[in-house]
């Protein structure tokens, strides 16, 4: 599957996605292109999977109609990302054409401040 990376995606990811095409936007120099453009340019370059972190492209796209499947990420930085490759490749593999799923990766709990 060829898969095209967002801009807050994480590259580390792509190593997990054995047996896919991964590139990233900005090498494209899509980066600054926005999410209805991306969508549009992706499809028409032969891209099969956007996987973004931008949780309100759901919302901000319409979606319908769409060819390329979307892999939403639930969170961009990557020591959070890392412990759920393997639900990224759950849900890319699972992908067909015009899907949405979105990988919850919540915060860790943060620890209480106390005075010592």
């Amino acid at each position: 599957m060829r898969i095209l990376f967002d801009h807050g995606t994480p590259s580390g990811i792509a190593k997990a996605l054995a047996g896919h095409e991964v590139t990233e936007a900005i090498d494209r120099g899509w980066d600054c292109i926005s999410n209805g453009e991306l969508l549009k340019v992706a499809e028409e370059a032969g891209f099969e999977l956007l996987l973004t972190t931008d949780k309100n492209l759901l919302y901000q796209q319409n979606l319908s109609g769409r060819k390329i499947a979307i892999v939403v990420l639930g969170n961009s930085t990557w020591r959070f990302v890392q412990p759920y490759l393997d639900q990224v490749s759950s849900a890319v593999n699972a992908a067909i054409p015009g899907s949405y799923a979105e990988v919850d990766i919540p915060l860790p709990p943060k620890k209480p401040f106390t005075l010592s």
